[in-house]
């Protein structure tokens, strides 16, 4: 059989919970449970569209004109985003992951992330997928390999699936203070906002409906072990469930709008960061990682 676009599979169970971790880019496939998809899945056949599962590093979300400073120095990388001048959710999506440790409810990816221009740094990373009863747990760990220190910032790319049917329908509960404003056309901060009050209010949990989302929103509301949650109640009274720990003082939600018309508003993504757009220019809790230095991020997902 021809290789599939996102590279070898790797499928863990566990009971009733399943889930396929892919090689390109080391993200996750798919989650389902009892055959009730949990995370939004893509094919087998195709390649992940709207990043899909995958993880975003050295930065999530947007670049602008893909230049900052670090260290006293001008950094320049490739515009992943040509038409909105934007370098985007950085250099490890495309790039083939190996698994290790593999067992029937676990995989390790990781790989290795060499100097090149614009990011003339070392990075290792690994990226533990561990399904139980609780659900699935990814727990990422950044480790600076090199002998200066680097800048480092981590998202994911999930969508929390409805079940049957789109979005539009699906009851969201998310509780945020604050969202980030951005300019229309290149999606960049340019201020923020109360949520309170506003249409991207969902700490009571209402319809989704035909509202466009694609904006960060932080001061997050947490239970007593420090998670933010995410709740999408789809039509068939099923719950898909999202918690980020506190290393993730950031998520973006994204109605699916700007992706081809059969996968719009299908899931909702929901993208755990580190820190918020442009990072890397407003070092707005951008991490600087020392040589040796590593940093550990979990967030999880389950179905109610």
């Amino acid at each position: 059989m021809p290789l599939a676009p996102s590279g070898q599979q790797y499928e863990i169970s566990s009971g009733p919970h399943h889930a396929v971790v892919v090689e390109v880019g080391g993200g996750i496939r798919e989650y389902s449970v009892r055959d009730r998809p949990v995370l939004e899945p893509y094919a087998l056949s195709a390649v992940a569209d709207g990043a899909h599962g995958t993880p975003l590093i050295p930065w999530p979300n947007r670049l602008g004109d893909g230049r900052y400073r670090f260290e006293g120095a001008e950094h320049q990388l490739p515009l992943t985003e040509p038409a909105k001048g934007n370098a985007i959710h950085g250099l490890l999506r495309w790039r083939p992951w190996e698994a290790g440790d593999l067992r029937g409810d676990a995989v390790t990816m990781s790989t290795r992330l060499h100097p090149r221009p614009g990011y003339p740094f070392c990075l290792d990373v690994a990226i533990r997928y561990e399904l139980s009863d609780q659900g699935l747990t990814v727990t990422t760990t950044a480790v600076n390999a090199g002998d200066a220190a680097a800048p480092y910032g981590y998202g994911h790319h999930p969508y929390l699936s409805p079940g049957p049917g789109r979005i539009d329908d699906a009851v969201l509960s998310f509780s945020a203070g604050t969202r980030l404003v951005t300019d229309p056309e290149r999606q960049l901060p340019t201020g923020t906002e109360t949520v309170a009050g506003t249409p991207y209010d969902f700490s009571s949990g209402r319809r989704i409906g035909e509202l466009e989302i694609d904006y960060p929103f932080t001061g997050l509301a947490r239970d007593g072990d420090g998670r933010a949650w995410v709740r999408l109640r789809g039509n068939d009274g099923a719950t898909s469930e999202l918690w980020v720990d506190e290393t993730c003082p950031y998520v973006e939600l994204f109605t699916g709008d700007s992706l081809a018309p059969a996968r719009r508003r299908t899931g909702l993504g929901v993208e755990p960061m580190t820190c918020p757009p442009n990072a890397f220019q407003s070092r707005k809790d951008l991490v600087r990682l020392e040589p040796g230095e590593r940093m550990t991020t979990r967030w999880g997902t389950r179905l109610t």
